[in-house]
């Protein structure tokens, strides 16, 4: 293929895109959410081990490649957890999940605008404190399901929904044995405030 060629077509690529990119002349939008934290606690260790629910801060930040199509990457900072064995406190640890997600939005009606997402959770144990010989992973990788709304209170301002479900799940091994899974799998209520810039 010759280099004029290549360059137009390359240039007709652009200008194809160009129009849905300045459509959203502000691509960016942060987000701070107050989220609940809601975990599933299914073990099959035989310990009855599960972690406390609770209320996180996150923030994210998107990208809008078109006006309808996003990219969003969800942060906190390192959440500690009881452990518990049953009603029993055995110790605690802390974990830093943050999740990349792609997203459909879809157009807004009456300043609504609803969006869909999936993508990929990295979680990362730290400050373990269990009893003697009880370890677990300390990294765990799963899928993320989301559904949101956002309503515009302004131009560039927007209240926020939004529900994820997240795979965490970490092996339990007790003496070098592994014991089986802790699958925490949180739901993910949050409503936050979000800034288009």
């Amino acid at each position: 293929m010759k280099i004029k060629t290549l360059t137009g077509v390359v240039a007709l690529a652009l200008a194809t895109l160009a129009p849905a990119v300045q459509a959203e002349d502000q691509p960016w939008l942060l987000r701070v959410r107050a989220v609940n934290l809601d975990s599933a606690n299914k073990d099959s260790t035989g310990l009855d081990l599960n972690v406390n629910d609770k209320v996180i801060p996150e923030f994210d930040v998107s990208y809008f490649f078109t006006p309808n199509l996003a990219a969003e990457l969800v942060l906190t900072y390192p959440q500690k957890h009881t452990v518990r064995s049953g009603d029993t406190r055995i110790g605690s640890l802390k974990h830093l999940p943050p999740t990349l997600l792609l997203q459909y939005h879809f157009d807004a009606t009456a300043g609504f605008k609803p969006y869909l997402g999936a993508g990929i959770n990295y979680t990362r144990f730290s400050s373990i404190d269990l009893p003697a010989g009880v370890s677990i992973d300390k990294n765990s990788v799963g899928l993320a399901l989301q559904a949101g709304v956002d309503y515009a209170l302004s131009k560039n301002l927007y209240l926020n929904l939004d529900l994820k479900k997240v795979q965490i799940r970490t092996d339990v091994s007790a003496a070098g044995d592994k014991l089986g899974r802790l699958k925490v799998d949180p739901l993910l209520l949050g409503i936050g405030i979000g800034m288009r810039f």
